[in-house]
């Protein structure tokens, strides 16, 4: 089996590509650069370029580039950028999929929980309408709508809604633990918004797991059944750290004034956000418990 994969660099994409490979299935990559050998082909999502015969034959695509939400402080130019790399490669992708007579039969694109906008303690899943605020409605909607055409031409498209990965080797976790190793861990905010996390293993499993069952579609909430409030996270880190929290969390204007506008949606936001697709598909979650995630990622 091969499978096409678009950020097969980044900390999802790199993590899938071990797995599918270790799987004995043949993953071919979409670089941005001059490619290195048999398994890389080119293709430039911001010029529209892409050879569609290299699709042809594939069992899937995986698509999951874009500019990282929280690389960097948001201005109008990285939120430009943010809902760009993400349209414009959908865009390109789907293009060429629907171009080829013989397509792959399914699309596996990448989404985010970010749809849901803050959902407070509500608890909310796939059936749920977009939520409110730039995440919600200037990048997640329209990113998700540029699969549309894939879904028209007969190809199955599932929308991976991801919530926070946890993996020592980036995301939210890593940008953290240094802080939470000196002892000066606290709640964010009030510390009541939810936070819905995944483990980096469960990530990938959940995938590997959606791309072999076909009934599977549509959008597909990647997060642990139990998501928890950010002073619960901060607890628990603490403690899987061994290291003391501090009693006193960091006011919201602070980190506003620190990290702008991704403090408000990405941080002081919460989503309560649960997995029921992937539980009625029959998906055994490898970590259901922030403890027991946390100790398998540290």
């Amino acid at each position: 089996m091969t499978i096409i994969m678009t950020g097969s660099s980044g900390l999802l994409g790199s993590a899938l590509v071990k797995a599918l490979r270790a799987d004995d299935t043949r993953v071919v990559r979409l670089v941005r650069r001059a490619p290195q050998g048999a398994d890389e082909t080119f293709w430039n999502p911001g010029k529209g370029l892409i050879d569609p015969a290299a699709l042809q034959g594939a069992r899937a695509v995986v698509h999951l580039a874009g500019a990282g939400i929280g690389d960097r402080r948001w201005n109008d130019d990285v939120k430009r950028e943010l809902v760009r790399s993400r349209v414009e490669g959908t865009r390109t992708l789907v293009r060429a999929l629907t171009e080829l007579p013989d397509r792959p039969p399914t699309l596996l694109s990448a989404s985010a929980i970010g749809y849901y906008g803050d959902t407070g303690d509500r608890e909310v899943d796939e059936t749920a309408p977009p939520g409110e605020g730039f995440l919600a409605r200037e990048v997640v909607a329209p990113w998700e709508a540029e699969t549309a055409p894939a879904e028209e031409a007969g190809v199955r498209v599932a929308r991976l809604r991801t919530g926070l990965v946890l993996s020592r080797a980036g995301g939210i976790l890593a940008k953290i633990l240094p802080i939470f190793k000196l002892g000066l861990g606290a709640p964010l905010g009030s510390g009541e918004q939810y936070w819905s996390w995944i483990s980096i293993d469960d990530w990938v499993l959940a995938v590997q797991h959606i791309l072999k069952n076909p009934e599977i579609s549509g959008p597909v909430n990647l997060t642990a059944p139990e998501p928890v409030t950010n002073a619960e996270f901060t607890k628990a880190l603490g403690a899987a750290l061994h290291r003391p929290t501090m009693p006193l969390a960091v006011p919201g204007f602070a980190l506003r004034t620190a990290i702008g506008g991704f403090a408000e949606e990405g941080v002081l936001t919460g989503q309560r956000v649960l997995p029921r697709r992937l539980l009625e598909s029959g998906y055994t979650f490898r970590h259901t418990r922030l403890n027991e995630a946390l100790a398998a990622v540290l």
